[in-house]
């Protein structure tokens, strides 16, 4: 929301806004725009003007004081992705890159990609791209890159937010069952899927995973041409000849060899869509290789390195998706061969705090060395049946034989942590919130030690 505001406001447009808990760095990007940020939420924070347009964000609940005077007094009201199609997306070629997994990632490549080559297009992104220092910008050029999110769109569309973004091409990495609290089963988020292909022209693309059944049957029936990209030997556009060690990964792609600075089976398949995608929008394949792909800084909590004290790395990553972290946990033993690593993990979202994960949790935590469990974030709002358990996950990680412990909160696994670490470990933080600033809780008890 605050990336768009400034985007929005770049426009021409008078912007403000209300919300809880504001903090840096929204609150002091937005004052340096400024941006009026109203903190709490209260009818007279409206603008006066009765034709000024609300924008409705999904997090915003009937009740809500401001909200329940936009609806009595008749006002104008949009949801942002909504907004994103009318100011935006009507004139633009629009690549929504979609997925459970590695979509942040992959659409920053993909804007890195078109930048890279000078193209200059905008992006929308839930994350923050190494390469901008922004998750959302408004370029000079025809292109926009969208990270499509299966999630709903707000309190009056219960639609994904990726069905507002007028594809032109649709670039789908993976889909697993996630968000439990929106979608009763993996069917229900393959028919918003299915939903999103069929807006896609004849003249477009859909950019499919070529390796993951669930993906390639929403592709059934396309209106619009298919490319499948993948490992496996019915690709359409094969990756080949991948190699890692720590600095990076090597694959062939179009008959190049390419690299890309990330260690890991999840991102050379995220940098081989992204390829696909900026080579089907005209990118050139020299630009890609030589400029693009190398030059690509990744995205903050992507397995970034947070600190390092007396010779123990501590990282930080949004994983929090049994698949996400098993495929990280690969990924940070290809980059730190020969290290212990540790396994620390927030059940926060909504998927995770509930107990649809709970037999599978342990095997994807398996790749660690050793694991922390913290307790179930806001688990007053779920009933104990519904509840994940992870006492028991923890159980389940020693009958394995892994050192394995559960801790309450951030600063009682800091400190259980800063016991146990040994030069040379690597501290792995799971989380798709803040865990209670538990990086610098980490690196203080360390230092304590």
């Amino acid at each position: 929301m605050g990336a768009v505001a400034a985007m929005v406001q770049e426009e021409g447009w008078e912007v403000g806004g209300s919300d809880e808990n504001v903090y840096p760095p929204l609150s002091t990007f937005l004052a340096s725009r400024g941006i009026v940020l109203h903190e709490g939420y209260r009818p007279e924070n409206l603008p006066s003007e009765p034709e000024a347009i609300v924008i409705v964000g999904n997090a915003i609940k009937r009740g809500n004081p401001e909200l329940e005077a936009v609806l009595e007094d008749k006002r104008f009201y949009l949801s942002l992705p909504e907004l994103l199609k009318f100011l935006f997306l009507r004139k633009t070629r629009n690549f929504v890159v979609a997925g459970t997994h590695g979509k942040t990632t992959t659409a920053s490549l993909l804007a890195w990609l078109f930048a890279a080559a000078g193209k200059d297009p905008s992006f929308l992104i839930g994350g923050l791209p190494g390469n901008f220092g922004a998750g959302a910008r408004k370029g000079k050029g025809d292109v926009w890159i969208l990270e499509g999110d299966e999630y709903d769109t707000a309190f009056f569309d219960k639609r994904s937010k990726f069905l507002h973004y007028l594809p032109e091409v649709v670039v789908i990495n993976n889909i697993e069952f996630d968000h439990a609290d929106i979608f009763p089963d993996l069917a229900a988020i393959q028919l918003s899927f299915r939903r999103l292909i069929h807006l896609v022209p004849r003249n477009g693309r859909v950019i499919v995973n070529a390796d993951d059944p669930n993906s390639l049957a929403v592709c059934e029936g396309s209106p619009a041409p298919v490319t499948t990209v993948g490992l496996g030997p019915r690709a359409d556009i094969p990756i080949r000849a991948i190699e890692y060690n720590q600095e990076g990964s090597e694959f062939e792609m179009f008959g190049r060899r390419l690299r890309i600075p990330l260690v890991g089976e999840l991102y050379v398949r995220d940098a081989g869509m992204a390829v696909a995608a900026a080579v089907h929008g005209g990118v050139p394949l020299e630009s890609i290789a030589e400029e693009g792909l190398p030059g690509f800084l990744g995205v903050r909590r992507r397995g970034e390195i947070r600190t390092e004290v007396d010779g123990i790395t501590v990282i930080d990553d949004f994983g929090h998706h049994p698949t996400a972290i098993r495929e990280t946990l690969r990924s940070l033993r290809l980059r730190f061969p020969q290290r212990r690593i540790w396994a620390i993990f927030e059940p926060r979202s909504n998927t995770t705090r509930r107990a649809v994960f709970q037999r599978v949790l342990p095997d994807a935590l398996d790749g660690a060395d050793g694991v922390f469990l913290a307790d179930v974030a806001r688990k007053d709002q779920l009933p104990d049946v519904d509840r994940l358990d992870p006492r028991k996950v923890i159980e389940d990680l020693r009958r394995k034989g892994k050192p394995a412990f559960f801790e309450p909160d951030a600063s009682a696994i800091a400190n259980h942590m800063a016991d146990l670490a040994e030069q040379g470990d690597v501290l792995a933080v799971f989380s798709n919130g803040g865990f209670d600033g538990i990086q610098e809780k980490l690196a203080a008890a360390l230092r304590r030690r």
